[in-house]
């Protein structure tokens, strides 16, 4: 990640912010970060700085083309150039299949299909017109998909959906901008330990499904978004890698 320069979205918390704090101690030159918790945000962008980074917060919506170009826009004045744009956020509702409200659908199609869509078009307009440098790449977008996308569980049909979504749009934008040099890959983790699963308190069922026998934690999910994100990803677009500790085979 040595020199590289990058938006990643939800990176106040979660995996966003696993990714975001494996990117700077692997070299990353500056990020910014957008997320629609202001105060969140604040915190976690005061907390990289004081350890000497170069971090930016950008509140943003990311649901509506206008804002999230916006958000985008911002990040880009904020950072000079967009080397990879790393869109991490989504939300995880869950309801029963047969009473899953219009609202709840409108919410996650909005958050987390029509968010990354939005971010990543606009990373796209940007990075298009770059110079090819690093054998023959202009730019790396890294998507946060799901094996829900493949396996069905309960209650979380909508989500599943989304995720679903995710992964097909994935595909189309790495196949359209190819010819722009431009790497476009999805990560697909199963359940990992953040604090809003610990706090919840289904880490024991996840592990108990798990052939490893316990849930990853997010830097291992991480390690695996900052390899596609990074330099060493010239060749590889289209592609959805599932880290899952064996839950599910591809």
């Amino acid at each position: 990640m040595k020199n590289q320069r990058v938006v990643i979205t939800g990176g106040a918390s979660g995996l966003g912010l696993s990714v975001a704090k494996l990117m700077l101690a692997n070299g990353a030159e500056s990020l910014a970060l957008i997320d629609r918790n202001g105060p969140l945000l604040a915190e976690t962008v005061g907390n990289l700085r004081a350890e000497g980074h170069t971090v930016f917060a950008v509140e943003g919506d990311i649901t509506r083309k206008d804002t999230a170009h916006r958000a985008f826009g911002e990040a880009l004045e904020q950072l000079g150039r967009v080397d990879c744009l790393v869109n991490s956020a989504a939300i995880y509702p869950r309801a029963p299949i047969l009473e899953i409200s219009d609202d709840e659908w409108d919410l996650e199609n909005a958050v987390n299909i029509k968010g990354t869509y939005h971010m990543t078009v606009a990373a796209i307009l940007h990075m298009h017109d770059r110079p090819k440098v690093e054998a023959h790449v202009a730019g790396r977008i890294v998507n946060i998909t799901s094996v829900d996308a493949f396996k069905a569980h309960p209650q979380n049909a909508h989500y599943a959906a989304t995720k679903a979504a995710v992964v097909s749009l994935t595909k189309s934008f790495a196949h359209e901008v190819a010819k722009d040099g431009i790497l476009v890959n999805s990560v697909a983790p199963a359940g990992f330990a953040t604090d809003k699963a610990k706090k919840l308190g289904f880490l024991g069922e996840l592990a108990a499904a798990n052939p490893l026998g316990r849930a990853a934690e997010p830097e291992e999910i991480a390690q695996w978004v900052v390899m596609l994100a990074s330099s060493r990803n010239t060749y590889a677009t289209g592609e959805n890698v599932i880290v899952s500790g064996g839950y599910i085979y591809a």
